[in-house]
């Protein structure tokens, strides 16, 4: 994947130089952001950053994916909140499902906020299926902890030869 070009925007591996603006868009978009150490370490423990960015060069949206025994685990996907709605959640999933399929893995599972609407939608559109439930598992404002939903999406079960 090296300038993966989708219409108006592309597909590029995360690096160190894209992170001031990752750390910039995590902040905005979230309430318990990511580290920029934390990208970093993923970056140097080989997991997979994809940055997508309009041909303008503003970057719209990155994931970290983590290669797991037999499936890719989505550890962060994030769009900046002026370009959501837009299809660029959509364009990275398949990005992920594409890169997990080069792996030979057999699918993609991540962890998402029950508070978070409108990503839940996004990876239940995309064919996500709900498979349990990470109790107290992320940082929460007014408690202690919020759970986290454990989705997957699986090839074989999906019987599906190309991402939705």
């Amino acid at each position: 994947m090296s300038g993966v070009l989708l219409a108006d925007r592309y597909l590029s591996p995360m690096t160190e130089s894209d992170l001031d603006e990752v750390v910039s868009i995590e902040k905005v978009a979230y309430e318990f952001p990511w580290t920029r150490g934390n990208f970093e370490d993923s970056l140097r423990n080989g997991y997979f950053g994809i940055c997508m960015r309009h041909v303008t060069g503003t970057l719209l949206g990155y994931c970290v994916l983590m290669p797991v025994v037999d499936e890719m685990h989505v550890l962060n996907l994030c769009v900046a909140p002026s370009a959501q709605g837009a299809g660029a959640g959509l364009a990275l999933l398949r990005e992920a499902v594409r890169m997990a399929r080069n792996q030979r893995l057999e699918g993609l599972l991540l962890e998402v906020r029950p508070s978070n609407h409108r990503a839940i939608r996004l990876y239940e559109r995309f064919g996500f299926k709900s498979i349990g439930r990470r109790k107290n598992y992320y940082p929460a404002r007014h408690r202690s902890r919020e759970d986290a939903i454990v989705m997957r999406f699986s090839f074989a079960e999906e019987g599906v030869h190309d991402a939705p």
